[in-house]
């Protein structure tokens, strides 16, 4: 009976942490017309604008200059999500590796869970985003041959893979340490712009102007950096 009732409540909360997900891939679905407002105060927000995620939930909010200062600067219900994004040109992950990690797609998401204590592994798809199990050995692996990944700032910063574009076009993968709402943001137009079984032309052509665009506002780094 114990052991019924915890893996209950372990459904529940997988369940809970995937329709807060999926809230999150929503808020940019909306039409462009559709005026943002700060999720705390109500105040107006631009376009560009700040999130607030509630690591308990996984609840990315929408907030004001004024409320991202005071909300995260509590009690820690709220973490601030950097504007930043890392481009890591020498990053190290073999196929092999990659392979390991048993995602179907060439595209994922990871980020640390500061209350789990664990990296989680996401990636998107026509349904939204799916999280896939991660062996521990396997980012153990990657970390250390990426150090820089030790400063991965839990629940609001991933690293997120595009190995897309090697499959498709012959590119090099890419790799880059990115806020967590522009992964949600990747989400989003996947499941906005997919079609038929294969996505279509526009979904394609829409997962390379966001990629483009991120490594246009990204900095480079060139080097490991050790923790």
């Amino acid at each position: 009976m114990l052991e019924e009732t915890e893996n209950e409540a372990t459904i529940s909360e997988s369940e809970a942490g995937f329709r807060s997900t999926l809230a999150a891939v929503r808020r940019f679905m909306r039409p462009r017309a559709v005026a943002e407002q700060c999720e705390l105060c109500g105040a107006p927000v631009p376009r560009e604008h700040l999130h607030l995620v509630e690591p308990a939930t996984r609840k990315l909010l929408c907030a004001c200059q004024a409320c991202t200062i005071l909300f995260s600067n509590q009690d820690g219900r709220y973490k601030r999500v950097p504007r930043d994004t890392r481009f890591l040109e020498n990053f190290e992950l073999s196929d092999q590796q990659w392979e390991s990690l048993l995602v179907p797609i060439n595209m994922a998401f990871f980020f640390r869970s500061s209350l789990a204590d664990k990296v989680t592994v996401l990636y998107p798809s026509p349904a939204g985003p799916v999280e896939s199990l991660l062996p521990l050995e396997s980012w153990a692996e990657i970390e250390a041959a990426n150090p820089i990944l030790r400063k991965m700032e839990a629940d609001v910063e991933a690293l997120l893979v595009n190995r897309g574009g090697r499959e498709r076009k012959g590119h090099d993968a890419e790799y880059f340490l990115a806020p967590v709402d522009k992964c949600y943001e990747l989400t989003g137009l996947i499941r906005g712009h997919w079609r038929g079984l294969s996505g279509g032309t526009e979904v394609w052509a829409e997962i390379e102007r966001f990629f483009t665009d991120l490594k246009n506002r990204s900095v480079v780094i060139s080097q490991k950096i050790s923790a």
